[in-house]
């Protein structure tokens, strides 16, 4: 009884929050059982060899007894068909081992892998299928470590963007109490607005982090997107207006019905159209078109402001990237595309240096 609990609970001498079991002896049992199989493999091959060479022997002895052949040449044929039987054992223990080692490779790779090193890569080498599956192990495994770089990166951008905020409350709560800053109204509005610039953040991260989850929550319903565009675009016309950009809605149709959730959607158009407007120049002009096909429907925002390069098109739809001269969080492109994405839609964006920036996204037909 008490072996059974012993074996079943934690060691006594276990220190609190240590993996059970521990992690050599994981790898030593991980080694074992790598070890067990590959004796297995090579008893099977042995087996193949012996039962190969005693079949040849059988099949010479009859084939002796049926035609009446001479003692001589039966043990002719008899060492004929053991030279056979040779070159058969070699080419099965050569093929064994061209795909025992590579297997051994990956299977020492993935051990390293469970251990947490995702910068592992094995030799892709051996028979198309090994090669192939040591090519799908290295892609898994920078996947992984791209994945847990980018866990980091995301960890740091967040600590990063709720500090600044927070430094603002504090310094700003600290001034109030000690009689720095007078206790009026306005002093009071711009602690008020800091926390909503919290709030915000925490909401686009809680809507990424839905998103990811395939969580995120969609009220989908017909929609005429057309529609919904010119009220976006009336929404920002006071911004344009401010900056002097004139915002125009074009539409080669009349209507676009889809099934889409018009809050959410209108989140999209209204981050797009704030980017553009923020990176246009006084005096040009930001346009929305919108198009149909018997099965999508597409908006395309284009903006004459400076443009991007290459690069950063690539990154731009990445959490927490900030092009130069932003001001944001680095979050509404990134919540955008996942909007658009668990509508089964699409985007992307083009953009040439001195000639503006296009972001198109395409929305499934009712």
């Amino acid at each position: 009884m008490m072996r059974e609990s012993w074996t079943r609970g934690a060691a006594p001498w276990r220190r609190a929050g240590e993996p059970w079991p521990p992690r050599h002896r994981q790898f030593v049992t991980n080694r074992r059982a790598r070890a067990w199989f590959f004796r297995r493999l090579a008893f099977a091959a042995v087996a193949l060899f012996l039962i190969t060479v005693s079949s040849m022997f059988a099949a010479a002895w009859l084939i002796a007894g049926r035609i009446g052949t001479a003692g001589g040449a039966a043990a002719l044929g008899v060492l004929i068909l053991v030279f056979c039987a040779v070159a058969v054992a070699v080419a099965v223990f050569g093929g064994m081992r061209r795909i025992g080692s590579p297997l051994h490779a990956v299977m020492d790779a993935a051990d390293r892998v469970a251990g947490g090193d995702y910068s592992v890569r094995v030799n892709e080498y051996g028979p198309p299928p090994m090669r192939a599956l040591a090519h799908s192990f290295n892609t898994m495994t920078e996947r992984l470590q791209h994945a847990d770089r980018l866990r980091r990166d995301v960890m740091a951008d967040v600590a990063h963007e709720l500090r600044t905020p927070l430094t603002v409350l504090q310094g700003r709560l600290e001034g109030l109490i000690d009689g720095v800053y007078a206790r009026d109204d306005r002093q009071l509005g711009e602690l008020l607005e800091e926390t909503r610039v919290m709030s915000r953040l925490i909401e686009d991260l809680r809507t990424l982090a839905l998103s990811d989850a395939g969580a995120l929550p969609l009220q989908k319903e017909p929609v005429d997107l057309v529609q919904l565009v010119q009220d976006t675009v009336r929404s920002m016309q006071p911004e344009a207006d401010r900056r002097s950009v004139s915002l125009i809605a074009n539409a080669s149709i009349s209507a676009a019905v889809a099934d889409l959730d018009s809050l959410r959607i209108r989140e999209v158009l209204a981050n797009l159209l704030s980017n553009a407007l923020q990176h246009s120049t006084a005096g040009s002009s930001v346009t929305v078109a919108v198009s149909e096909t018997s099965r999508a429907v597409t908006v395309i925002v284009c903006d004459a402001g400076g443009g991007m390069a290459p690069e950063e098109v690539a990154q731009m739809f990445d959490r927490f990237y900030k092009g130069p001269g932003s001001r944001g969080s680095g979050l509404g492109l990134a919540i955008a595309r996942s909007i658009v994405t668990a509508h089964g839609g699409d985007i992307k964006a083009s953009s040439e240096l001195g000639k503006g920036t296009s972001v198109e996204f395409t929305l499934p037909r009712l």
